[in-house]
């Protein structure tokens, strides 16, 4: 485990705007309760409570892979009636202590969903 420093920052803050995730013109997921984590130079990721998804379009995959700052990530791939997007979801679901905040949370692809609007 590595802890976020002046060389890696990560910072989790809530998002001040709706989220809305978008697969083949159905709703994935819909939230005024993300948190946005921001890592390093990398792009913004939004995390959205499970609770604001729709988790029956989600189907888990064997898929797992670590980070040495968040932990152990699980994914899901979306069904929709029409599409599946493959491992194109990933949690942390039992982050290391610094992350505690995106325990349970939901981050999608942004090349893997048709949109994930903010606004």
């Amino acid at each position: 485990m590595k802890l976020p420093g002046p060389d890696h920052p990560i910072t989790i803050s809530p998002t001040p705007q709706r989220v809305r995730v978008i697969l083949d013109g159905q709703i994935v997921a819909e939230t005024s309760r993300a948190l946005t984590l921001q890592e390093a130079s990398y792009p913004a990721v939004q995390y959205i409570p499970r609770a604001d998804a729709a988790m029956e379009m989600l189907v888990r995959t064997p898929r797992s892979t670590h980070c040495p700052y968040k932990g152990d990530a699980s994914y899901y791939s979306i069904a929709t009636g029409g599409r599946q997007a493959e491992n194109a979801v990933w949690s942390y679901e039992s982050p290391y202590p610094a992350m505690a905040a995106i325990k349970g949370y939901l981050a999608f692809y942004p090349d893997r969903v048709d949109a994930i609007e903010i606004g």
